[in-house]
């Protein structure tokens, strides 16, 4: 199985609007996860530009799937699914 990649936007947008508290996840996820999720603090994943409103920061891509209005709860969910936890 190739590793989760998870990417979480550290732009000022989304560190404003409830990033910071995402940080924790370089914590929760080493521990749950082991070798199988990758996580990495991405300067901008540049997704504010597609929302122009700003309305949906924080950011965080799970392998290919953008997470809007991100939380830790709604990243781990989305790991555990594909990792065919849930």
């Amino acid at each position: 199985m190739e590793k989760i990649n998870v990417k979480v936007c550290m732009g000022t947008t989304c560190f404003v609007m409830g990033g910071a508290n995402l940080q924790e996840l370089n914590d929760i996820i080493p521990r749950k996860y082991g070798d199988k999720v990758e996580v990495n603090a991405s300067p901008c994943l540049n997704l504010c530009s597609i929302n122009w409103e700003y309305s949906k920061a924080p950011y965080v891509k799970v392998d290919d799937e953008i997470i809007t209005e991100a939380t830790v709860e709604k990243v781990l969910e989305t790991i555990e699914n594909k990792l065919g936890n849930n």
